[in-house]
């Protein structure tokens, strides 16, 4: 599907102050080349305090306003399927298919959960936590600015919680494990930085349960209880425990990245937000959804 184009806005930072215009959209947009980002520049489709700038070389200046229309664009193909779960007048919780983001970025606008749920379900909702984009299931979305408040308050404060299942390479020792291995930014070529295991990463905590172990193919199903939710946390927390995703192409045992170009937003791995606990914001209710997951998920398969 073609898109209608998008005009992309930052504000630069006093620490980005003197990188020129072409450095800074190389380095921060790495779709595109920096000889790219040139001819995008001298081609008229950047904006500097409102005004066209046709100069890649120009030093930048804290505060400057960047404009860039971006023409119109092929995305790739996602699943659209996205049935709702359970809903109230305050929130929705639908089943996400794995493939398809949940917020634009890396070349998704359209074909992301936040543009088809709102041209489905109206303009106000919005998603109160996110799920990669090769993880199906749960997802709650609030539905007005109340319920908004309301949810991304409990999630601050603890008051939501997810599950999830997971499909591990090898076969963990103990029926029970917890990894809290701190998660943060580490060097990672192809983006600059990436979350990954990190010693001065933010304290994470992933529990663990074994519910099925098959020695034949070397694998285990894992349920997950996250009580912090770091980027990517069960990806990594399970490879630091020595049992990364299967089909995960980004981490590797011990949590780092993979030595390859593999971005988080590349699929092949399997996790299932299964089940999802959050107090209803009108009646003050726990409310409890479940997700059915993939065959290759199922506990009992």
């Amino acid at each position: 599907m073609k898109n209608d184009g998008y005009t992309y806005r930052d504000r630069i930072t006093s620490a980005e102050a003197g990188e020129t215009l072409q450095d800074f959209y190389a380095r921060r947009y790495t779709h595109s080349s920096a000889e790219e980002w040139r001819e995008h520049i001298a081609a008229g489709r950047v904006c500097r305090n409102g005004s066209v700038e046709t100069e890649p070389g120009i030093p930048l200046r804290s505060g400057d306003l960047l404009e860039w229309q971006r023409p119109p664009w092929e995305e790739e193909e996602v699943p659209t399927e996205i049935p709702v779960l359970a809903e109230s007048d305050d929130w929705m919780v639908l089943h996400k298919p794995s493939g398809i983001p949940v917020l634009p970025g890396g070349g998704f606008l359209r074909n992301t959960m936040l543009w088809i749920v709102r041209t489905r379900h109206g303009a106000l909702v919005a998603p109160v936590h996110r799920l990669g984009r090769g993880t199906s299931g749960a997802i709650l979305f609030s539905r007005n600015a109340d319920a908004a408040r309301a949810l991304a308050r409990g999630m601050r404060e603890g008051g939501i919680r997810k599950t999830y299942l997971a499909l591990v390479q090898g076969i963990p020792a103990e029926d029970r494990f917890t990894v809290d291995t701190p998660i943060g930014p580490v060097p990672y070529a192809p983006l600059g930085m990436l979350h990954a295991a990190s010693a001065a990463g933010k304290p994470s905590v992933s529990h663990c349960r074994v519910l099925r172990r098959d020695a034949a193919r070397g694998q285990s199903l894992l349920e997950v209880d996250i009580p912090t939710g770091r980027p990517h946390q069960i990806r990594i927390h399970c490879a630091a425990a020595g049992h990364p995703l299967v089909g995960d192409p980004l981490y590797r045992a011990g949590g780092l990245p993979v030595d390859s170009d593999a971005v988080p937003g590349d699929c092949g791995y399997f996790l299932h937000s299964w089940q999802i606990r959050f107090t209803d914001p009108e009646s003050g209710k726990e409310m409890i959804v479940v997700a059915p997951p993939p065959d290759i998920l199922r506990p009992n398969g």
